[in-house]
């Protein structure tokens, strides 16, 4: 059985419903959608996003109104997850970024990565939540394979942005935040999207809506999908949706079987 999962910062999932996110996903039909920034708690949203006819869902919200994010759709058809949401540390989870999905034959974590902010000044909290996702996923390994997808904040090589000299400086591209997605694939977590499309250039998830950037595809790769070896050979398919509006982040789409 093949399954789809999907990846998509929606910026504000009120502002992408209003940008026909229910008629995507009703059209789409994907077995499970993660989002990030969702800058909404249960109680803002309309019904069809908390109580889909299709789906269950599961939000992870920040107490800071309007803000961060993150959530999970599980399609009924599926058998019910078994969810558990945030980290299980306070300064990450005041900011709903994370929501984790045991599945049978694998988990899922979802993680909405904090920006470094322009001043750096975040960098070091971005790290330390890179680095406990870790560990929670190599915790997690120990009992069945893991999936990490969300928006990373963080372009790894120079063929993940279309302007890297330029961005040398910038936050989503310091040594210091590129080193943690080395380190990230040293203990043995693959960004199975380059390694399925190796050397293919041009292939971004986010665009600032300043200067038409994507329409002219001037962008960047934030958002990825991490998988563990036990369940590569499970794979077949990652890609992006740039075509898909509603958000200046476009969706990602793993595909894989399961028993």
């Amino acid at each position: 059985m093949e399954i789809k999962i999907v990846s998509w910062n929606v910026n504000g999932i009120r502002a992408c419903q209003r940008k026909g996110f229910e008629d995507w996903l009703n059209t789409e039909r994907p077995d499970i959608v993660c989002l990030q920034e969702t800058k909404a708690s249960p109680d803002q949203l309309d019904e069809s996003l908390v109580e889909n006819n299709n789906y269950h869902s599961y939000y992870s919200s920040a107490e800071k109104k309007g803000y961060s994010g993150t959530a999970i759709f599980s399609l009924k058809a599926l058998e019910g997850p078994k969810i558990t949401i945030g980290l299980g540390i306070e300064k990450f989870d005041r900011e709903g970024r994370t929501v984790i999905a045991e599945y049978r034959d694998f988990f899922l974590i979802n993680g909405y990565f904090p920006n470094g902010q322009r001043d750096h000044g975040r960098v070091p909290y971005k790290l330390e939540y890179s680095r406990e996702v870790a560990k929670k996923a190599l915790e997690l390994e120990k009992k069945k394979p893991v999936i990490v997808t969300g928006d990373i904040n963080t372009a790894h090589n120079e063929i993940d942005l279309k302007n890297p000299k330029a961005n040398k400086d910038s936050t989503g591209f310091l040594p210091i935040e590129r080193a943690w997605i080395d380190e990230f694939q040293e203990q043995g977590f693959i960004d199975i999207f380059r390694k399925l499309h190796p050397g293919e250039e041009g292939q971004y998830t986010w665009w600032t809506y300043r200067a038409n950037a994507r329409a002219r595809n001037i962008g960047w790769r934030l958002d990825y999908f991490f998988v563990t070896k036990g369940i590569l050979t499970n794979v077949n398919k990652c890609y992006h949706l740039p075509e898909v509006m509603g958000s200046d982040h476009c969706p990602t789409v793993l595909t894989i079987n399961i028993s």
